[in-house]
Protein backbone atom coordinates (compact mmCIF):
# COMPACT_ATOMS: atom_id res chain seq x y z
CA UNK A 1 0.00 0.00 0.00
CA UNK A 2 2.80 2.43 0.89
CA UNK A 3 4.53 1.62 -2.40
CA UNK A 4 1.29 2.28 -4.27
CA UNK A 5 0.87 5.66 -2.58
CA UNK A 6 4.43 6.64 -3.45
CA UNK A 7 3.86 5.69 -7.07
CA UNK A 8 0.60 7.63 -7.12
CA UNK A 9 2.26 10.72 -5.67
CA UNK A 10 5.00 10.52 -8.27
CA UNK A 11 2.43 10.20 -11.01
CA UNK A 12 0.49 13.24 -9.81
CA UNK A 13 3.61 15.37 -9.54
CA UNK A 14 4.64 14.59 -13.10
CA UNK A 15 1.33 14.81 -14.91
CA UNK A 16 0.51 18.03 -16.77
CA UNK A 17 -2.68 19.95 -16.16
CA UNK A 18 -3.96 19.82 -19.70
CA UNK A 19 -6.21 22.33 -21.37
CA UNK A 20 -8.73 21.75 -24.14
CA UNK A 21 -10.69 18.76 -25.48
CA UNK A 22 -7.81 16.33 -25.04
CA UNK A 23 -7.86 16.99 -21.32
CA UNK A 24 -11.51 16.10 -21.08
CA UNK A 25 -10.85 12.82 -22.87
CA UNK A 26 -7.84 11.94 -20.72
CA UNK A 27 -9.43 12.92 -17.41
CA UNK A 28 -9.61 10.15 -14.86
CA UNK A 29 -11.55 9.39 -11.72
CA UNK A 30 -10.22 8.08 -8.44
CA UNK A 31 -10.59 4.41 -9.44
CA UNK A 32 -8.47 5.01 -12.51
CA UNK A 33 -5.89 6.73 -10.32
CA UNK A 34 -5.81 3.77 -7.98
CA UNK A 35 -5.30 1.53 -10.98
CA UNK A 36 -2.33 3.69 -12.00
CA UNK A 37 -3.94 4.74 -15.26
CA UNK A 38 -1.69 6.63 -17.63
CA UNK A 39 -4.42 9.23 -18.20
CA UNK A 40 -3.61 12.76 -17.07
CA UNK A 41 -4.99 14.04 -13.77
CA UNK A 42 -6.75 17.33 -14.32
CA UNK A 43 -8.89 19.36 -12.00
CA UNK A 44 -11.47 19.71 -14.72
CA UNK A 45 -12.10 15.98 -14.52
CA UNK A 46 -13.28 16.10 -10.94
CA UNK A 47 -17.06 15.87 -10.78
CA UNK A 48 -17.41 16.67 -7.09
CA UNK A 49 -15.62 18.55 -4.30
CA UNK A 50 -12.80 17.37 -2.07
CA UNK A 51 -14.34 16.19 1.19
CA UNK A 52 -12.13 18.46 3.28
CA UNK A 53 -12.58 21.58 5.41
CA UNK A 54 -13.38 24.59 3.18
CA UNK A 55 -10.18 26.38 2.19
CA UNK A 56 -9.01 28.55 -0.68
CA UNK A 57 -5.44 27.44 -1.39
CA UNK A 58 -2.86 29.53 -3.24
CA UNK A 59 -3.56 32.54 -5.44
CA UNK A 60 -6.49 33.37 -7.66
CA UNK A 61 -4.64 32.18 -10.78
CA UNK A 62 -2.54 29.42 -9.23
CA UNK A 63 -4.27 27.32 -6.64
CA UNK A 64 -7.16 25.03 -5.80
CA UNK A 65 -10.22 24.66 -3.60
CA UNK A 66 -10.90 22.29 -0.71
CA UNK A 67 -14.41 21.71 0.62
CA UNK A 68 -16.10 23.51 -2.25
CA UNK A 69 -19.85 24.05 -2.23
CA UNK A 70 -22.16 24.18 -5.25
CA UNK A 71 -24.39 27.16 -5.96
CA UNK A 72 -27.89 25.79 -6.54
CA UNK A 73 -28.61 25.92 -10.27
CA UNK A 74 -32.03 27.44 -9.53
CA UNK A 75 -32.47 29.86 -6.65
CA UNK A 76 -35.16 32.28 -5.56
CA UNK A 77 -33.41 35.11 -7.43
CA UNK A 78 -30.83 33.46 -9.71
CA UNK A 79 -30.22 30.81 -12.34
CA UNK A 80 -26.85 29.29 -13.21
CA UNK A 81 -25.82 29.29 -16.87
CA UNK A 82 -23.61 26.91 -18.90
CA UNK A 83 -24.33 23.94 -16.65
CA UNK A 84 -22.29 21.57 -18.81
CA UNK A 85 -19.11 23.24 -17.55
CA UNK A 86 -19.77 22.22 -13.93
CA UNK A 87 -18.32 25.52 -12.74
CA UNK A 88 -20.95 26.52 -10.19
CA UNK A 89 -18.65 25.62 -7.28
CA UNK A 90 -16.87 27.97 -4.89
CA UNK A 91 -15.79 28.54 -1.31
CA UNK A 92 -18.92 28.73 0.92
CA UNK A 93 -18.24 32.44 1.53
CA UNK A 94 -18.47 33.16 -2.19
CA UNK A 95 -21.64 31.09 -2.53
CA UNK A 96 -23.21 33.05 0.32
CA UNK A 97 -22.22 36.35 -1.30
CA UNK A 98 -23.73 35.45 -4.69
CA UNK A 99 -26.96 34.33 -3.04
CA UNK A 100 -27.12 37.53 -1.00
CA UNK A 101 -26.38 39.73 -4.01
CA UNK A 102 -29.09 38.08 -6.09
CA UNK A 103 -31.74 38.37 -3.37
CA UNK A 104 -30.88 42.00 -2.55
CA UNK A 105 -30.70 42.99 -6.23
CA UNK A 106 -34.18 41.59 -6.73
CA UNK A 107 -35.57 43.29 -3.65
CA UNK A 108 -33.87 46.68 -3.98
CA UNK A 109 -32.24 47.25 -7.38
CA UNK A 110 -34.98 46.46 -9.87
CA UNK A 111 -33.63 43.10 -11.04
CA UNK A 112 -35.96 40.17 -11.61
CA UNK A 113 -32.99 37.97 -10.75
CA UNK A 114 -29.40 37.25 -11.79
CA UNK A 115 -27.93 34.93 -14.40
CA UNK A 116 -24.72 33.53 -12.95
CA UNK A 117 -21.80 32.43 -15.11
CA UNK A 118 -18.61 30.67 -14.08
CA UNK A 119 -17.47 30.38 -10.48
CA UNK A 120 -14.96 27.53 -10.10
CA UNK A 121 -14.63 23.81 -10.71
CA UNK A 122 -15.53 21.43 -7.86
CA UNK A 123 -11.92 21.43 -6.65
CA UNK A 124 -10.87 24.68 -8.27
CA UNK A 125 -7.55 24.53 -10.04
CA UNK A 126 -6.66 25.39 -13.64
CA UNK A 127 -9.61 25.15 -16.01
CA UNK A 128 -9.83 23.25 -19.25
CA UNK A 129 -10.74 26.49 -21.04
CA UNK A 130 -11.71 30.08 -20.54
CA UNK A 131 -10.08 31.48 -17.39
CA UNK A 132 -6.65 32.01 -15.92
CA UNK A 133 -8.14 32.86 -12.53
CA UNK A 134 -11.25 31.33 -10.88
CA UNK A 135 -8.95 28.69 -9.36
CA UNK A 136 -9.52 29.03 -5.61
CA UNK A 137 -13.28 29.45 -5.39
CA UNK A 138 -13.23 33.19 -4.74
CA UNK A 139 -14.24 34.46 -8.21
CA UNK A 140 -17.68 34.67 -9.81
CA UNK A 141 -19.01 36.01 -13.10
CA UNK A 142 -22.45 37.63 -13.11
CA UNK A 143 -24.10 38.34 -16.43
CA UNK A 144 -25.34 41.84 -17.20
CA UNK A 145 -28.51 40.20 -18.54
CA UNK A 146 -31.58 40.08 -16.34
CA UNK A 147 -32.97 36.68 -15.40
CA UNK A 148 -36.26 35.97 -17.21
CA UNK A 149 -39.42 35.34 -15.20
CA UNK A 150 -39.35 31.64 -16.05
CA UNK A 151 -36.98 28.76 -15.47
CA UNK A 152 -34.63 28.29 -18.41
CA UNK A 153 -34.11 24.80 -19.80
CA UNK A 154 -30.67 23.19 -19.74
CA UNK A 155 -30.48 23.67 -23.50
CA UNK A 156 -31.32 27.36 -23.24
CA UNK A 157 -28.63 27.81 -20.60
CA UNK A 158 -26.08 26.49 -23.09
CA UNK A 159 -27.23 28.50 -26.10
CA UNK A 160 -28.56 31.85 -24.85
CA UNK A 161 -25.98 34.61 -25.20
CA UNK A 162 -25.47 37.33 -22.64
CA UNK A 163 -26.30 40.90 -23.62
CA UNK A 164 -23.32 43.08 -24.52
CA UNK A 165 -23.79 46.49 -22.89
CA UNK A 166 -21.06 48.35 -24.80
CA UNK A 167 -21.11 49.73 -28.34
CA UNK A 168 -17.34 49.54 -28.70
CA UNK A 169 -14.24 49.64 -26.54
CA UNK A 170 -14.85 53.24 -25.52
CA UNK A 171 -18.61 53.67 -25.19
CA UNK A 172 -21.68 52.23 -23.50
CA UNK A 173 -24.72 51.17 -25.50
CA UNK A 174 -27.31 53.56 -24.10
CA UNK A 175 -30.11 51.39 -25.52
CA UNK A 176 -29.03 48.50 -23.31
CA UNK A 177 -27.34 50.02 -20.26
CA UNK A 178 -29.65 51.09 -17.44
CA UNK A 179 -29.28 52.54 -13.97
CA UNK A 180 -30.14 49.11 -12.56
CA UNK A 181 -26.82 47.84 -13.98
CA UNK A 182 -25.00 50.57 -12.09
CA UNK A 183 -26.88 49.87 -8.86
CA UNK A 184 -26.09 46.16 -9.09
CA UNK A 185 -22.35 46.70 -9.56
CA UNK A 186 -22.27 49.30 -6.79
CA UNK A 187 -24.00 46.88 -4.42
CA UNK A 188 -21.48 44.13 -5.16
CA UNK A 189 -18.50 46.48 -4.78
CA UNK A 190 -19.86 47.82 -1.49
CA UNK A 191 -19.67 44.45 0.27
CA UNK A 192 -16.64 44.57 2.59
CA UNK A 193 -15.47 41.08 1.64
CA UNK A 194 -15.22 42.03 -2.04
CA UNK A 195 -11.67 42.77 -3.18
CA UNK A 196 -12.26 43.55 -6.87
CA UNK A 197 -14.95 44.00 -9.48
CA UNK A 198 -13.70 43.75 -13.06
CA UNK A 199 -15.66 45.50 -15.82
CA UNK A 200 -15.05 46.63 -19.40
CA UNK A 201 -13.44 50.13 -19.46
CA UNK A 202 -16.50 52.07 -20.74
CA UNK A 203 -18.58 50.52 -17.96
CA UNK A 204 -16.15 51.95 -15.42
CA UNK A 205 -16.38 55.31 -17.18
CA UNK A 206 -20.17 55.21 -16.99
CA UNK A 207 -20.06 54.34 -13.30
CA UNK A 208 -17.72 57.27 -12.65
CA UNK A 209 -20.24 59.63 -14.28
CA UNK A 210 -23.17 58.08 -12.41
CA UNK A 211 -21.75 57.84 -8.89
CA UNK A 212 -22.79 60.51 -6.39
CA UNK A 213 -22.03 61.00 -2.71
CA UNK A 214 -20.05 58.04 -1.37
CA UNK A 215 -17.72 56.96 -4.17
CA UNK A 216 -15.23 54.88 -2.18
CA UNK A 217 -16.63 51.67 -3.71
CA UNK A 218 -15.42 52.79 -7.14
CA UNK A 219 -11.81 52.04 -6.15
CA UNK A 220 -12.65 48.33 -6.21
CA UNK A 221 -14.14 48.52 -9.71
CA UNK A 222 -11.27 47.97 -12.13
CA UNK A 223 -11.34 48.23 -15.92
CA UNK A 224 -10.16 45.18 -17.83
CA UNK A 225 -10.66 43.60 -21.25
CA UNK A 226 -13.42 41.09 -21.91
CA UNK A 227 -16.02 42.21 -19.39
CA UNK A 228 -18.59 43.81 -21.68
CA UNK A 229 -21.35 41.26 -21.02
CA UNK A 230 -20.64 40.31 -17.41
CA UNK A 231 -18.84 41.62 -14.36
CA UNK A 232 -16.35 39.60 -12.36
CA UNK A 233 -16.54 39.54 -8.56
CA UNK A 234 -13.47 38.59 -6.53
CA UNK A 235 -13.52 38.30 -2.76
CA UNK A 236 -10.74 38.39 -0.18
CA UNK A 237 -9.26 35.25 1.32
CA UNK A 238 -11.73 33.79 3.85
CA UNK A 239 -10.96 33.11 7.48
CA UNK A 240 -9.25 29.75 7.89
CA UNK A 241 -7.64 29.81 4.43
CA UNK A 242 -4.14 30.32 5.80
CA UNK A 243 -2.31 29.60 2.54
CA UNK A 244 -4.56 31.79 0.40
CA UNK A 245 -2.90 34.87 -1.12
CA UNK A 246 -4.95 38.05 -1.12
CA UNK A 247 -4.81 40.53 -3.95
CA UNK A 248 -3.35 43.87 -2.86
CA UNK A 249 -5.89 46.49 -1.88
CA UNK A 250 -6.37 49.02 -4.71
CA UNK A 251 -5.15 52.54 -3.95
CA UNK A 252 -5.76 54.69 -7.04
CA UNK A 253 -4.25 58.17 -6.79
CA UNK A 254 -7.61 59.90 -7.01
CA UNK A 255 -9.32 57.45 -4.63
CA UNK A 256 -11.77 56.16 -7.23
CA UNK A 257 -9.77 55.03 -10.27
CA UNK A 258 -11.73 57.51 -12.40
CA UNK A 259 -8.65 59.57 -13.25
CA UNK A 260 -5.32 58.46 -14.70
CA UNK A 261 -6.05 54.75 -14.56
CA UNK A 262 -9.34 55.08 -16.45
CA UNK A 263 -7.80 57.49 -18.96
CA UNK A 264 -5.18 54.84 -19.75
CA UNK A 265 -7.81 52.17 -20.41
CA UNK A 266 -9.96 54.53 -22.46
CA UNK A 267 -6.98 55.44 -24.63
CA UNK A 268 -5.38 53.44 -27.42
CA UNK A 269 -2.32 52.08 -25.61
CA UNK A 270 -3.85 48.95 -24.05
CA UNK A 271 -5.62 47.98 -27.26
CA UNK A 272 -3.01 48.25 -29.99
CA UNK A 273 0.30 46.44 -30.54
CA UNK A 274 3.27 48.33 -29.14
CA UNK A 275 5.12 48.07 -32.44
CA UNK A 276 3.91 47.67 -35.99
CA UNK A 277 5.51 44.66 -37.66
CA UNK A 278 8.35 45.51 -40.05
CA UNK A 279 7.56 43.88 -43.42
CA UNK A 280 11.29 43.81 -44.27
CA UNK A 281 12.41 42.24 -41.02
CA UNK A 282 13.69 38.70 -40.91
CA UNK A 283 11.18 36.17 -39.59
CA UNK A 284 11.45 35.94 -35.85
CA UNK A 285 12.49 32.70 -34.30
CA UNK A 286 9.48 30.76 -33.05
CA UNK A 287 8.90 31.25 -29.36
CA UNK A 288 9.08 28.02 -27.45
CA UNK A 289 5.79 27.51 -25.60
CA UNK A 290 6.01 27.27 -21.82
CA UNK A 291 5.89 23.76 -20.39
CA UNK A 292 2.44 22.57 -19.31
CA UNK A 293 1.55 23.34 -15.70
CA UNK A 294 1.80 20.29 -13.49
CA UNK A 295 0.22 19.59 -10.15
CA UNK A 296 3.68 20.00 -8.61
CA UNK A 297 3.65 23.65 -9.75
CA UNK A 298 0.62 24.34 -7.55
CA UNK A 299 0.70 24.67 -3.76
CA UNK A 300 1.54 21.35 -2.11
CA UNK A 301 -1.92 21.10 -0.55
CA UNK A 302 -3.44 20.81 -4.02
CA UNK A 303 -2.07 17.28 -4.34
CA UNK A 304 -4.24 16.30 -1.41
CA UNK A 305 -7.21 18.14 -2.87
CA UNK A 306 -7.04 16.45 -6.28
CA UNK A 307 -6.77 12.94 -4.80
CA UNK A 308 -9.17 13.33 -1.86
CA UNK A 309 -12.40 11.34 -1.68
Amino acid sequence: MKRMRKLLSALILSLPLLAGPAAAQSAVDQKALAAMSSDAVVFGAQKGPANLAPRAIGSYAKGCLAGGRALAVDGPAWQVMRLSRNRNWAHPDMIALVERLAIEARAEDGWNGLLVGDLAQPRGGPMLSGHASHQVGLDADVWLTEMPDRTLSRKERETINATVVTKDRKSIDKKVWTESHARLIKRAASYPEVARIFVHPPIKAELCKWAKGDTAWLAKVRPYFGHNYHFHIRINCPKGSTTCKNQPTPHPKDGTGCGEELAYWMGDVPWVPKKKPDPNAKPAKPVKPPPPMTVSALPAECRTVVTAE
